[in-house]
């Protein structure tokens, strides 16, 4: 009688990792290097530059509207995966937005209710991601062709690459332009985060254009130039 150890033919025993192997995919790993790298969102496809540009004056504030975008892109992308099939194709567009405003209206409502005086800093911006153009992008692009978690891991790492660079402009204009980090946290945390912002240079007036309009403009190129920069350095050419 075959002992336990030889039951299975050898060319079987690979077999029996197939699902710890599968927990990371090439393709989700694919996946995550376009959402935050090779087709980020704020410095490659440079889409949705209107609330990047006009809230990232400070860290608290792009932090906060980078992760109601992501909260809302994942969950949009996994419902439009979910339905994809029962959507005809003729009104995917307008189903797609609708369902994509829902998710925001829930979103600003918890806001509203949570964060009061941080709803009312973003202000307009939050209803504003129904139709911003990275949420429609990827549902139309991804989402709408992709399976279920696919399309949930492709739009939190888009939103997550949006943030990234939300956070790194806002934090370079806040230094520049105020000469601290976290200003305004307590909107978000309450009034026991308000020892929390840290002065970076003491009798500092701030250079004001770094947190108007122009500012985030030339921030935003220079977030650019490093990642060419960084490129070409990769790939050997100086």
């Amino acid at each position: 009688m075959s002992s336990p150890d030889t039951a299975l033919p050898p060319e079987a025993a690979p077999a029996l990792d197939a699902p710890r192997a599968g927990l990371l995919s090439q393709e989700s790993r694919d996946i995550i290097l376009n959402g935050l790298w090779k087709q980020n969102p704020g410095i490659v496809q440079l889409l949705g530059l209107c609330p990047l540009l006009a809230i990232s004056n400070n860290v608290v504030n792009a932090l906060s509207l980078g992760l109601a975008t992501t909260l809302v892109m994942a969950l949009a992308s996994g419902s439009v995966a979910l339905v994809r099939n029962f959507i005809p194709h003729e009104i995917r567009i307008p189903a797609f937005v609708l369902i994509i405003a829902a998710l925001v209206t829930i979103v600003e409502m918890a806001m509203h209710a949570w964060t009061p005086a941080l709803y009312i800093v973003l202000g307009v911006f939050i209803p504003l991601i129904t139709t911003n153009c990275i949420v429609l992008a990827r549902v139309e692009a991804f989402a709408s062709k992709r399976s279920t978690a696919h399309s949930v891991l492709d739009a939190t790492m888009m939103g997550l690459g949006l943030t990234a660079v939300l956070v790194a402009l806002g934090g370079m204009r806040e230094v520049i332009g105020k000469g601290t980090l976290f200003s305004g946290i307590d909107l978000a945390l309450g009034p026991i985060a308000k020892g929390w912002v840290i002065p970076l240079a003491h009798d500092y007036n701030g250079f004001l254009f770094a947190v108007l309009p122009p500012g985030a403009f030339i921030g935003l190129g220079l977030l650019i130039a490093l990642r060419n920069r960084i490129l070409m350095r990769d790939s050997g050419e100086q």
